[in-house]
């Protein structure tokens, strides 16, 4: 049972939901099937987010998460994520709420909980960010994914009309700075598919608009969302392969992505199944796999972190079992 204390917290720092409907946000709206499954998707990770800001404890809060149905539960993580990474940046506030939702059942939604520390990001003063340096080394760059689509889902002119990146990001790892635009344009990409409405065609024309230097991770997190949160058949997944054009390979680690992490929590659900099958050409678990395969045990000492290594590790080993197929 929330305590008072937590009942206010999140009566005052849960954002509205209708601050996650699409008509509100100005998206695209492809089907009204789309856009309920976007929307709840919205709601449910703010559900997640709710949960964690009122919970005396973590284990209060996972047992609100795991009763959350399968499809939208690590969506439900991914808010709790934020959620603990907006109270380990307040004032009196003990730091460690990450560390506690991460070393219980939230270790197995580790992907999706970084990303939520990225969305704390967003609402945070930079002295007030969570200490990323504690962070998985080769996973913590999803931090920045989670910022990306925090800033392109509420800043949308911004980050998807107008194509800003900014340059001087402050990175608070301060390891390869030269690469948080690119981790940040993941988290966009990701944004896209809910932009766009699930709509392959729209964002195909949304991200030609981009500077070319940007497609790749822009399809890459495309891929992500398309694979993990679904809100197509199988003939606009082959649309959305072909568009990507010469950036399938992107497209198909981000898929990938989305399969390990589903498989990694026990969420696999159908439309997963469907598009590892066409953006990577294999089974959700064979993509899944490929990933821990070439998952590198350094953390990177050359121009690149481990993390776009591994990246392009994975696309790469895709590439060259469907080859032989």
């Amino acid at each position: 049972m929330p305590s008072t204390m937590g009942r206010l917290r999140r009566r005052l720092l849960t954002p509205s939901v209708t601050e996650t409907l699409l008509e509100t946000r100005g998206f695209h709206r492809k089907t009204p099937e789309a856009r309920q499954l976007l929307e709840t998707i919205g709601s449910r990770f703010l559900e997640g987010y709710g949960h964690a800001m009122a919970a005396r404890t973590t284990d209060e809060a996972e047992a609100h998460l795991e009763a959350i149905p399968e499809r939208f539960r690590g969506f439900a993580y991914e808010g709790a994520g934020m959620a603990y990474g907006v109270l380990d940046g307040m004032p009196g506030w003990k730091r460690d709420g990450v560390e506690r939702l991460l070393a219980g059942r939230g270790g197995a939604h580790i992907y999706m909980v970084y990303v939520g520390i990225g969305w704390s990001m967003g609402r945070l003063p930079r002295f007030r960010w969570a200490n990323v340096d504690v962070l998985d080394p080769l996973l913590r760059w999803l931090v920045l994914d989670g910022y990306g689509f925090h800033q392109a889902y509420f800043h949308t002119d911004r980050y998807v009309h107008q194509q800003y990146r900014d340059e001087r990001f402050p990175w608070p790892a301060h390891d390869f700075p030269n690469y948080t635009g690119r981790a940040i344009d993941q988290g966009i990409g990701r944004a896209l598919w809910f932009v766009c409405g699930t709509d392959p065609g729209l964002v195909a024309t949304t991200i030609a608009k981009f500077p070319k230097t940007r497609h790749a991770d822009l399809y890459s997190g495309v891929g992500l969302a398309a694979t993990y949160a679904g809100g197509c058949d199988e003939e606009e997944l082959t649309a959305l392969r072909d568009q990507a054009g010469p950036h399938r390979g992107a497209l198909a680690q981000g898929s990938a992505f989305a399969a390990e992490a589903r498989l990694r929590a026990g969420l696999m659900v159908p439309h997963t199944a469907s598009a590892t099958r066409l953006l990577c050409g294999l089974e959700p678990d064979e993509a899944a796999r490929i990933t821990q395969e070439v998952r590198p045990r350094a953390t990177g000492t050359g121009s690149l972190p481990a993390y776009e290594v591994w990246r392009q590790a994975i696309a790469e080993r895709i590439a060259a079992v469907t080859e032989h197929r």
